[in-house]
C-alpha cells in the first residue's frame, strides 16, 4: 500500500520537473542557510576557545569602550568594530607596564593600508603596530626568520602573514626581501606560520594577511596618532582579579577618573565572542526559517493546483475503490517528497559551501550531525504541515463531481 502510493507520489513529481525544482527552492535554501550558518558559528567558536586556550588565562586585554561579558552598553565599543577612535594611549601601556603584578605589555594599533613588492599589490591589508614581545604573548610561531626584536623596534622591519608572502613576494622565503607601505620601505625579518585566526580572534585580524611592524613605525604612517586599539597584559601575579584591579585603578587615574575602557579576562572575551556569534547565528538562522516557511506556503499552494489539475485521477482512483485515507496517504506523501528533496539538496549544498569556505577562507566550519539530523526532520515537519491541507482537499473529493469536472 504505501510502497504503491510512494511510487505514484514520485511518478506525479516526474511529470512536472521545472515545477518540481521551483517548488522545492524555498526549502533548498532555507536548509541551506541555517546549516551553513550554524556550522560556521560552531567553527568560529571553537576557533576562539583555541586561541584562548593557547594564549592562557593569564593574559589581560584592555579595550577601549565599556564592554562587558554581561553585554555591550550604548556607548560600549563592539567587539567588530576594530577602527573606531579609541581612547587608549602609548600612556597607557606604559603606566602598565610598571605595575608589579604584570609581567610583559603589548600595545596593539591596526592600520588598513596598501602594501607592494615590485608589480604586485595587496590593498587594505591589516598593519599591526606593535612591539617586539607580541609573539611570545600570543604564542605566534615564526616559519622563516624570526620577529623584530628589542634594538629593531624603531627600525624599518616588518613581519608578515603567509598569504601576504604569497601574494606579494612569491618567493619559497622571502625574508630579506623589501616591501613597501604607504611609501616606506620594509625589510621582512620574518613570514609567520599559517594561523586560523579570524575576526573573533584575541588580535581580532586575520595574522595569515596581515604585517606586523613596530609601533613607531606605525605611528608614522597614521601621521603621528597614538590612538592604541588594544593593550594586552601577561599577568605576573597568579591572582588575576588582584591584577586585573591594579590595571584598572592605575587607568582610571591615567585617564583623569574616566572609565573609558574595559579589562578583560580570558573567559569574559569568550564569553563576548559566544554572545556575538549566537546573535549572528540567531539572525541569519531566522532568514533561513522565514524562507523555509515561504517554501512551504509554494508546497502548499503548488499542491492544492495540482489537486484541481488531477480531479479527473482522483476520481477515477475513487471509482475503482480507493479510499479517502489512501487519496489522502498519496497527496500527503507528494507534499513530503517536495519538501523532503528540498531539504536533502539543501543539506547537500551547505556541505558543498562549508567545504568552499575551508578550502579558500580561515573559515572551519564545523558540520554537527545533530544539526543534520534536525534539518532533515524540519524538512519532513514542513512537508506534513504545508501537505495536510492540499492531500485533506483531495480526500475529500466526490468522486462523481471530480469526474465531472475533471
Amino acid at each position: 500500500m504505501w510502497s504503491g502510493n510512494i511510487k505514484s507520489a514520485i511518478s506525479s513529481l516526474r511529470l512536472n520537473k521545472w515545477r518540481t525544482l521551483l517548488t522545492i527552492l524555498g526549502v533548498t535554501i532555507g536548509v541551506a542557510s541555517v546549516v551553513t550558518v550554524v556550522s560556521l558559528g560552531e567553527g568560529l567558536k571553537k576557533q576562539v576557545v583555541g586561541q584562548i586556550n593557547q594564549l592562557g588565562s593569564d593574559v589581560i586585554t584592555v579595550r577601549s569602550g565599556r564592554l562587558t561579558s554581561e553585554g555591550v552598553g550604548q556607548d560600549s565599543l563592539n567587539v567588530l568594530a576594530l577602527l573606531s577612535t579609541s581612547t587608549l594611549t602609548d600612556s597607557d601601556a606604559e603606566v602598565i607596564s610598571k605595575l608589579p603584578s604584570v609581567e610583559t605589555v603589548v600595545p596593539i594599533n591596526f592600520v588598513t593600508n596598501t602594501a607592494s613588492s615590485g608589480q604586485n599589490r595587496l590593498d587594505n591589508i591589516f598593519v599591526i603596530g606593535t612591539n617586539s614581545d607580541v609573539a611570545d604573548l600570543l604564542n605566534q610561531k615564526v616559519a622563516y626568520g624570526s620577529f623584530f626584536d628589542e634594538r629593531q623596534d624603531n627600525g624599518n622591519y616588518a613581519v608578515i602573514g603567509p598569504r601576504v608572502a604569497a601574494q606579494l613576494l612569491q618567493k619559497l622565503n622571502p625574508v630579506g626581501h623589501t616591501i613597501r607601505i604607504n611609501g616606506v620601505d620594509f625589510v621582512v625579518s620574518g613570514v609567520l606560520e599559517r594561523s586560523s585566526g579570524g575576526l573573533l580572534s584575541v588580535a581580532q585580524t586575520d595574522f595569515n594577511s596581515a604585517v606586523f611592524i613596530s609601533l613607531a613605525q606605525a605611528k608614522q604612517l597614521t601621521s603621528g596618532r597614538t590612538n592604541i586599539l588594544q593593550i594586552l597584559a601577561k599577568s605576573k601575579d597568579p591572582n588575576i582579579e588582584q591584577t586585573v584591579a591594579d590595571i584598572e585603578s592605575t587607568l582610571q587615574k591615567n585617564h583623569a577618573g574616566q572609565t573609558d575602557f574595559s579589562v578583560l579576562q580570558q573567559y569574559e572575551l569568550l564569553n563576548i565572542a559566544n554572545k556575538v556569534v549566537d546573535s549572528m547565528t540567531a539572525f541569519i538562522s531566522g532568514l533561513g526559517a522565514i524562507s523555509l516557511l515561504v517554501g512551504g506556503i509554494g508546497i502548499m499552494s503548488i499542491m492544492l493546483v495540482s489537486v484541481s489539475e488531477r480531479s479527473r485521477e482522483i476520481g477515477i482512483r475513487k471509482a475503482i475503490g480507493a479510499t479517502n485515507r489512501q487519496v489522502l496517504n498519496q497527496f500527503l506523501l507528494e507534499g513530503m517528497a517536495l519538501s523532503i528533496s528540498g531539504g536533502i539538496i539543501g543539506i547537500i549544498l551547505s556541505l558543498v559551501v562549508n567545504g568552499l569556505l575551508r578550502v579558500y577562507t580561515n573559515l572551519e566550519p564545523v558540520i554537527n550531525l545533530r544539526v543534520l539530523v534536525v534539518a532533515a526532520a524540519v524538512s519532513v515537519a514542513v512537508g506534513i504541515v504545508f501537505g495536510v491541507a492540499p492531500a485533506l482537499k483531495a480526500a475529500r473529493k466526490n468522486p462523481i463531481d471530480a469526474l465531472r469536472n475533471g
